[in-house]
């Protein structure tokens, strides 16, 4: 990696989430899940800092009381825009948007993606894994075609490609993303569109005002919690690990 890239990991988390209200503060072995996510983001080589983004004072608490550091944003329309608020003032190159639900993240892809800066000309960067047995039919799991350079072609709730033909590869987004400073306060400034519109994805704005968006693939599955079946979930993966 860069050693020059200055990067910093923002955490946004929000108290009032409507499938789990005060999800960031649900106990997982012990700790809030917020805790999870900050000390996983913390393994990753190359950070700066890692900043957890609220504009919830008991969020705010509960991370300075692990030794977290916070930014209070007051209230934003999308963790984007939050994550956009916590670093506008910081002097950076490189942001890392990591969502306060990830309470399984790995270090490594973090990693990866923040060395896809390396390459003067990206500007915006996530990941995506293999489509597993199960996930096309999903909408919840967001697929992505790439270009034969690994630029995001479109992302969709649908399968794509359609397989056609037999061996035709397929992906599975994994909604991290890392950022130039400059850009994410760019991206927060572009009007929504309708493609983003229709499909309840955020990341469709950047696609359609025609900024590309590099993805960078590995093998970490993902884990996002939004429900309170999601944490059941979560709670066995952990304790599995510390068993």
């Amino acid at each position: 990696m860069n050693p020059n890239l200055r990067c910093v990991a923002v955490i946004p988390a929000r108290f009032g989430s409507t499938r789990f209200p005060g999800k960031p503060l649900a106990l997982l072995a012990g700790k809030p899940m917020i805790q999870h996510v900050w000390e996983r983001v913390q393994k990753a080589r190359g950070l700066l800092r890692t900043v957890v983004a609220t504009d919830d004072e008991r969020i705010a608490r509960a991370v300075t009381g692990f030794g977290g550091e916070v930014a209070m944003t007051g209230e934003c329309p999308t963790g984007t825009d939050r994550v956009c608020k916590a670093v506008r003032d910081l002097d950076v190159d490189v942001v890392l948007n990591v969502q306060g639900d990830q309470p399984l993240i790995e270090p490594a892809p973090l990693e990866s993606l923040l060395a896809a800066f390396e390459d003067k000309a990206v500007r915006m960067a996530t990941l995506k894994r293999p489509l597993e047995t199960g996930d096309a039919e999903n909408p919840n799991i967001v697929k992505v075609a790439c270009a034969r350079n690994g630029d995001a072609l479109y992302f969709s709730r649908s399968l794509i490609p359609f397989p056609r033909n037999d061996g035709t590869p397929a992906w599975a987004h994994i909604g991290v993303y890392a950022y130039r400073k400059d850009f994410l306060i760019e991206v927060t400034a572009m009007p929504q569109t309708p493609l983003e519109h229709a499909e309840c994805l955020e990341q469709l704005r950047v696609l359609e005002h025609g900024h590309r968006i590099r993805v960078v693939e590995t093998t970490h599955r993902g884990f996002g919690v939004d429900t309170p079946e999601d944490l059941k979930k979560a709670r066995a993966r952990i304790d599995t690990m510390f068993a």
